[in-house]
């Protein structure tokens, strides 16, 4: 025989408890134990969040599971076991467990039975049991059905739960006995319990009452009643359909025990909740604020007390106390009333003070009491500070004192060199300030005092110095000599007028950097070299002191070089000078500097003069003749020196002249055995001469004239030696020959004849 358990399942009442539903397992016809053979109709209810379109059936029979899928929420079954229902989204059913007998004799009850309910229980037997039935409680006889199917339990109440089964006779044999089933009457809703919206309002304050419940899910369609209580007292009007209650205003008077009662329409079943106690709080009033001793001058080191104080004092108030919103650390002491702390007075003391005190139901402030602690001024800080990193003129400086310690008002005085400035009022901590645009005049020493009625206090002196940019600097040259030639020294000066040291000087040549000092106050800086030809060029200087170089004005060098030693060069159309020539007398001197005069000297006579405007080379030139032969020389001269070349000799060779031949004989014939002497005489012309001498154009022979002059030439002769004689003279530019002479040598003697007769 099975024991079926009927189960109650909740679902939430508006207002009440609220939980996620679950579905709900109907059958048709209500009873959990058929016979084999008959259906059973399951219907999921209970899709209230849920989408009906499909159902999930669950069937579980001795161990094994199987799964079914319905297009509505009924499914038709035939077999034993458990059931659950699952729609779209929701969680599983209860289980709803059914049988589906072979017994012969069967007990059927509701699957859940409530509180209130009317409750059949029927007693079905097949044909071969005979109807003489009785129906027992826990085994004890309940009641004689007779021939009657059914027992009813008109309302069901909690003395009604219990196991049940009916008894029969079988046809020509023996009793039978039914299936237990076990009845368990279920509340259709939970015992109520009181909420409120506070169980310890403050005086005058509304609250809120709710009586909340649970309804099962089977009847959540039942409205109900709601009641409440103030110990025996109903408030209000009594029964309501909401479940909340609002008490506008709670007092002292309304403390006590609350409850509710929740009841179904008919009244048939009312249930009481637990009763819960309010207590209404009265608040503490606003506490007094006193302080000890009160004094217009409260100094430093003073003891000073503060006491609070509220009316409704107790041991139970809590006070704190105050400054400018902070609390205080002091441990406070308790007075036989209120409270109070002491401590000894700094000048972080003055300010605004206030305490408080709670009882419990929340704080309440005092009025705030004001304490001036009296300090004289410290010696006041003063700094200085700029937007600039550099202290230039023209930058904006500001001065800032300050006294770490003193009683407002404050009053400032700015100084300067012991020069009052401007005075400056405080009611405020962090001192006065004032700001200006720098000038030069500005450096110098300050200080600030400060006073607050207990004399001034002076601050250390701080120095200014102001930083003026330089000026642009002025480049100037001198030299001590006169001209700036080669070798001579020369100073470069650069000058500034105005400038904040340190100032660095920069020399330059041409964009190039020649040297650099830098000096410690302004005025000028010099640079000396001695000069060489690549120092002619442009010069500059730069000045900077840190707010970037100012430039000079360019200043021109011209270095005058003084001419080396001319070189003098003879410029000849050939080898050998020769009268007629065109002689170039070259001059040259290889450095100094323009413009150049060059003279021209023959045997120290001046020949003429030659000018080189821009430098270099001249040139003088001559037509030789025999007179021009002799030593050379040149001078240069650029004005600062003259220098004279090396001498350079020229011979001017002159071409020899046609020669003249004479016959010198013992005798005015010759005669063979005569001694003839051949003379040729070149009457002009250079030694050496080098004479030849011709027999009918037969050389004879010849003879050098080293120092010029003419030469003779021998013969003993013979009659051989009769006929026509010449000679040639040649001292290297030409050979010019003489006449042609005839010669008769006879027997005896006998007179020269010549074709041409010379004188």
């Amino acid at each position: 025989m099975l024991l079926w358990v009927i189960l109650l399942v909740l679902a939430p009442v508006s207002g009440q408890f609220a939980r996620t539903p679950r579905p709900i397992i109907f059958l048709q016809p209500p009873w959990t134990t058929v016979f084999q053979g008959e259906r059973v109709t399951l219907t999921c209810k209970g899709f209230r969040f849920y989408s009906p379109q499909k159902t999930k059936w669950y069937h579980r029979y001795l161990g094994k599971e199987i799964l079914r899928e319905t297009p509505d929420n009924t499914l038709e079954v035939q077999e034993s076991g458990e059931y659950r229902c699952q729609a779209q989204g929701s969680p599983l059913s209860s289980p709803a467990n059914l049988d589906f007998s072979s017994a012969s004799l069967i007990l059927q009850a509701p699957l859940s039975v409530f509180e209130g309910d009317s409750v059949v229980l029927r007693c079905r037997a097949k044909v071969e049991v005979t109807l003489n039935n009785t129906i027992y409680k826990n085994d004890n006889v309940l009641a004689f059905l007779n021939k009657r199917t059914d027992f009813r339990i008109p309302h069901a109440r909690l003395k009604d739960n219990g196991a049940y089964h009916c008894t029969g006779y079988k046809e020509s044999c023996c009793p039978v006995s039914s299936n237990r089933v076990k009845i368990q009457v279920q509340e259709p809703f939970t015992r109520p319990v009181l909420r409120a919206s506070s169980f310890q309002p403050i005086s005058g304050s509304p609250v809120t009452l709710t009586c909340e419940t649970r309804l099962s899910l089977e009847r959540s369609d039942v409205p109900l009643r709601f009641r409440f209580f103030r110990d025996d007292q109903t408030l209000g009007l009594g029964w309501s359909l909401s479940p909340k209650f609002q008490i506008t205003a709670m007092w002292s008077k309304d403390s006590g025990f609350y409850w509710c009662k929740a009841a179904t329409m008919t009244y048939s079943i009312i249930s009481d909740s637990p009763r819960s106690w309010i207590q209404v709080q009265i608040p503490a009033s606003h506490p007094v604020l006193t302080l000890s001793p009160e004094k217009a001058l409260n100094f430093e080191g003073t003891k000073m007390t503060l006491h609070c104080e509220t009316q409704e004092d107790s041991l139970r108030t809590l006070y704190r106390f105050y400054h400018e919103g902070v609390p205080l650390r002091y441990k406070s002491v308790r007075c036989e009333r209120g409270a109070s702390i002491s401590f000894s007075l700094t000048t972080e003391n003055s300010g605004n003070y206030y305490c408080t005190a709670d009882n419990g139901l929340g704080a309440k402030p005092s009025k705030a009491v004001s304490l001036s602690v009296t300090v004289p001024v410290s010696h006041p800080v003063l700094n200085l500070s700029s937007a600039e990193d550099l202290i230039f003129e023209g930058a904006k400086v500001t001065l800032h004192c300050e006294a770490q310690r003193g009683s407002l008002p404050i009053l400032y005085q700015f100084h300067h060199e012991d020069a009052a400035l401007e005075r400056r009022s405080a009611n405020s901590a962090g001192g006065v300030a004032i700001s200006f645009s720098l000038t030069a005049e500005h450096s110098g020493n300050y200080y600030c005092t400060a006073d607050n009625g207990f004399g001034p206090q002076r601050s250390k002196a701080v120095s200014l110095s102001v930083t003026v940019p330089v000026s642009r600097p002025v480049l100037s040259l001198s030299s001590p000599e006169a001209l700036t030639f080669e070798g001579a020294t020369v100073t470069l000066h650069c000058e500034v007028q105005r400038g904040s040291p340190r100032i660095l000087y920069q020399f330059y040549h041409e964009d190039m950097p020649l040297w650099s000092s830098s000096t410690p106050s302004v005025g000028r800086v010099s640079f000396s070299f001695s000069l060489t030809e690549g120092h002619s060029g442009n010069y500059y200087c730069t000045a900077d002191n840190g707010f970037g170089p100012q430039r000079s004005e360019v200043v021109s060098l011209f270095v005058t070089v003084p001419v080396s030693r001319p070189i003098l060069t003879l410029r000849v159309p050939r080898a050998q000078a020769v009268v007629g020539d065109l002689l170039e007398l070259h001059c040259e001197a290889p450095r100094g500097s323009p413009p150049i005069l060059y003279w021209f000297y023959h045997e120290d006579v001046t020949l003429g003069s030659s000018s080189a405007p821009s430098g270099g080379e001249a040139s003088f030139n001559l037509s030789l003749t025999a007179e021009h032969s002799g030593n050379y020389s040149c001078e240069a001269n650029n004005g600062l020196v003259a220098q004279h070349s090396d001498t350079i000799s020229l011979s001017v060779i002159v071409p020899v002249s046609r020669p003249i031949l004479t016959f010198r004989a013992p005798r005015a014939q010759a005669v063979v055995g005569d001694q003839l002497e051949l003379h040729c005489e070149a009457l002009r012309g250079s030694s050496p001469i080098l004479y030849w001498f011709y027999h009918e154009d037969v050389t004879l022979g010849k003879i050098s004239a080293p120092s010029g002059g003419g030469a003779s030439f021998n013969l003993s002769l013979t009659t051989e030696h009769s006929g026509i004689y010449s000679c040639e003279a040649d001292n290297g530019l030409e050979a010019q020959r003489s006449e042609m002479v005839t010669l008769k040598v006879a027997g005896e003697w006998a007179l020269p004849t010549s074709s041409t007769s010379e004188n």
